[in-house]
C-alpha cells in the first residue's frame, strides 16, 4: 500500500512545501492538496516547489475539476511540471465543490467530467484531442505521462471512473462503502472491457494518531460535514431511499444544516455539529498506531491501494511521524 499526504495550500506556501519533505522522509509516496483558488493559494505553483525540494515524491491535487480551468492550461501545467521534474505528477479529478460553489457556480455534469477526463489526459501525454470542436496539441511535450484518478460517491460516477479513470479516490474510510464502492468500479471497468486491476484505488481520510479520541474526534469532525455535501447532492438527485446509494451513507446528514464553506476543511468547522461520533470513528483513523494499522489492513483487503491522509489538525507533524515510525512499518509494506 503507498501512502499520501493531503493538505490545504494556505499560506505560507513554505509550511506546506516543509510538510512534504517531512512526509517523503517518513515513507509517503504522494502529496496532495486541495484545489480551491478562493479559499487558498494556487496548488500549481506549490507543486513546483515541492517537487524542487523532494526526490520522488508524486504531486496532484485531489481534487481539481473541468470548471476552474480551461483543459488546455489544466493539461500544459502538468505536462510543464512532468518536463521539469521526471513525470511526479497525477491529477486527481471530480466534478467541483468548493472550487465552483465558492464562484457562485455549480459543479460540473458527469458528461462534461469524463469527456476532461480524456482530454487532458491526452494533452498533456502528446496526443491530439478535441477542446470544444477544435484539434489542439501541445507540441513539445516528450515522453508525458498523466494518471486521471477521479473522485466519485454516486453510482453514476463511480461507473464512469471505472470507465475512463487510471485510478479512483473515495473520500472516507469506512470499510462497508468501501467495499461497495470499489466493486462498483472494478464491474464497470469490466464491463468497459478494461482490466479492473489496472484501476487504482485510492482512499483518503483524516488520520489522527493519539489516545484521546475525543480530542481526535474533535479535530476530524470537519470530514463528515465535508463528505456530507456530497451525499446532500446524491439524495437530491436519488432520493433518500432509492437503493441505489447505501443508507449507511445517506442516514446521517438529516441534521444537516447547510454549510459555510469559509471554514471548508478544517477543524472546529461549526458547520459539522451535525457528525455524530460514529460517523467520524468510521469515515476517519483514529486512536493509537495499533488501531491505525488495523484498519489500514481491512481496507488493503478490500483493494486499496493507496491511503491518503487528510492532515487539517493540529497533530500534522506528529501524526506523518507516526505514520513513519510506526504505522507504514507495521503494516508490513
Amino acid at each position: 500500500m503507498d501512502f499520501g499526504l493531503v493538505l490545504q495550500t494556505d499560506p505560507p506556501a513554505s509550511q506546506v512545501v516543509g510538510l512534504m519533505r517531512r512526509a517523503e522522509r517518513n515513507g509517503f509516496r504522494y502529496g496532495w492538496t486541495f484545489d480551491s483558488a478562493v479559499l487558498w493559494q494556487e496548488p500549481f505553483v506549490i507543486y513546483s516547489q515541492i517537487l524542487e525540494h523532494t526526490t520522488k515524491l508524486r504531486v496532484g491535487p485531489m481534487v481539481t475539476n473541468p470548471g476552474t480551468r480551461t483543459w488546455e492550461v489544466t493539461a500544459s501545467t502538468f505536462a510543464t511540471l512532468n518536463d521539469m521534474f521526471g513525470n511526479r505528477t497525477v491529477c486527481g479529478i471530480g466534478r467541483g465543490d468548493s472550487a465552483m460553489r465558492v464562484a457562485g457556480r455549480k459543479p460540473n455534469t458527469l458528461a462534461r467530467l469524463g469527456e476532461a477526463i480524456d482530454v487532458i489526459r491526452d494533452l498533456a501525454e502528446g496526443r491530439e484531442a478535441l477542446v470544444d470542436g477544435q484539434p489542439v496539441r501541445i507540441p513539445w511535450v516528450r515522453n508525458g505521462k498523466l494518471p486521471v484518478w477521479m473522485a466519485a460517491y454516486g453510482p453514476k460516477a463511480l461507473a464512469l471512473a471505472g470507465q475512463k479513470a487510471d485510478g479512483f479516490i473515495l473520500q472516507l474510510a469506512d470499510p462497508f462503502l468501501t467495499e461497495w464502492m470499489v466493486k462498483t468500479v472494478r464491474k464497470s471497468a469490466e464491463e468497459a472491457g478494461r482490466d479492473p486491476a489496472s484501476v487504482t484505488i485510492c482512499v483518503a481520510a483524516p488520520a489522527y494518531v493519539g489516545d484521546d479520541l475525543a480530542h481526535a474526534r474533535d479535530q476530524c469532525r470537519w470530514f463528515g460535514g465535508m463528505v456530507g455535501n456530497h451525499v446532500a447532492d446524491l439524495v437530491s438527485r436519488y432520493g433518500e431511499h432509492s437503493g441505489l446509494v447505501p443508507e449507511a451513507l445517506t442516514d446521517y446528514i438529516k441534521a444537516r444544516q447547510g454549510y459555510d464553506y469559509s471554514h471548508h476543511g478544517r477543524a472546529g468547522n461549526p458547520s459539522t455539529d451535525f457528525v455524530p461520533d460514529e460517523i467520524v470513528d468510521r469515515f476517519c483513523l483514529l486512536g493509537p498506531p495499533a488501531a491505525h494499522i488495523a484498519k489500514l489492513k481491512a481496507l488493503r483487503a478490500l483493494g486499496v491501494d493507496h491511503f491518503a491522509v487528510y492532515a487539517m489538525h493540529d497533530a500534522r507533524e506528529a501524526t506523518i511521524d507516526a505514520y513513519g515510525s510506526d504505522i507504514i512499518p507495521g503494516l508490513g509494506g
